[in-house]
C-alpha cells in the first residue's frame, strides 16, 4: 500500500466564507499526506492571505478544484462522509472519528472517497448531509465544543493518516468482495424510486412529505452493493411497467 492511497481521500469544503480557513485547511491536509482538495462555491476565493496560512502547502491550494455544487464534488466517489456538529431531526448513520478514518482508508482501495466539511457558521445543510453515506462528529468538550474549520480538518485528517499507517504496517488487504455503487449511480436509483412511487400514487407530487428522505436514510443504512442496486432497479422497472399497464386499462374503461 503506497501514498497513492491517500491521494484518493478527498477533502471537500462547502461554501467557505473566509479564504484564510481554506489556506489553513490545506496546511492541515498536507501534514497528514492528503492532497485532493475541492472547494464548493467558496464565498472568498483563495488569495495571498490563504497562501500565507497554507505555508508549505501552497501546492495543495494551487491544485484545488472549484465546483458549484456538492454533487459535482463527489459524483465519482463511492463513499462520502459528512461532518455534523449537531444532532438532526432525522438521525443518520454515524461514525466516530477513528472509525471514520478506518472506513475511508479501507474503501479508498476501491474508489475515491470524500470527507465533507460545511460552512464555518452553520455547517452542512440537511440536503447536503443527505448526500452522505455517513456522518461523523468530533466528540469535543460539550462545555466548549468550538472547533474552527482547520482544526476539524486536522483532527479527521489525522485519523485518516493513523488508519493508513496501521494498514500499511500490517500490509492490510480487504477481504470484502462487495463492490459499492458510486454516488451518481445511487442518485439515479433514488430518482427512479421516486418516479415509480409517483407513478403508483404512493407519493402525491403536491404533498411528497418525507417519504424519500426516510427511504434515503433506510438505504444509506443498508448500503446496497452494485448487484443489489441493479436488482432494485430491475424491480422498479417491473413496477413501472405494471403501473403503466394499469393506468392504460383504466383510461380505456
Amino acid at each position: 500500500m503506497s501514498d497513492s492511497l491517500l491521494s484518493k481521500v478527498r477533502i471537500v469544503l462547502v461554501n467557505t466564507s473566509d479564504c484564510r480557513n481554506i489556506g489553513s485547511a490545506a496546511r492541515a491536509m498536507k501534514t497528514m499526506g492528503l492532497t485532493d482538495l475541492v472547494l464548493v462555491d467558496p464565498i472568498e476565493m483563495p488569495n495571498g492571505q490563504a497562501q500565507a496560512l497554507a505555508a508549505g502547502a501552497t501546492d495543495v491550494l494551487k491544485n484545488a478544484r472549484v465546483v458549484s455544487t456538492l454533487e459535482e464534488a463527489i459524483d465519482d466517489c463511492g463513499l462520502v462522509v459528512g461532518t455534523s456538529a449537531r444532532s438532526r431531526t432525522l438521525p443518520w448513520p454515524m461514525l466516530e472519528p477513528r472509525g471514520c478514518g478506518e472506513k475511508l482508508i479501507t474503501e479508498a482501495q476501491e474508489y475515491p472517497v470524500a470527507l465533507v466539511f460545511g460552512r464555518e457558521s452553520s455547517g452542512l445543510t440537511n440536503e447536503e448531509l443527505q448526500l452522505c453515506h455517513f456522518h461523523v462528529q468530533i466528540p469535543a468538550n460539550p462545555e466548549y465544543s468550538s472547533l474552527n474549520l482547520a482544526m476539524a480538518v486536522q483532527t479527521l485528517s489525522y485519523e485518516v493518516r493513523t488508519s493508513f499507517l496501521i494498514h500499511q504496517e500490517q500490509a492490510f488487504t480487504s477481504n470484502d468482495s462487495e463492490e459499492y455503487p458510486l454516488v451518481d449511480e445511487t442518485e439515479r436509483f433514488y430518482q427512479h424510486f421516486e418516479n415509480a412511487l409517483k407513478l403508483t400514487g404512493f407519493i402525491v407530487p403536491s404533498h411528497p412529505g418525507l417519504v424519500m428522505t426516510k427511504l434515503r436514510r433506510l438505504f444509506n443504512r443498508a448500503r446496497p452493493d452494485v448487484k443489489e442496486l441493479k436488482m432494485m432497479r430491475g424491480i422498479l422497472a417491473s413496477v413501472d411497467r405494471a403501473a403503466k399497464r394499469s393506468n392504460t386499462e383504466e383510461n380505456k374503461d
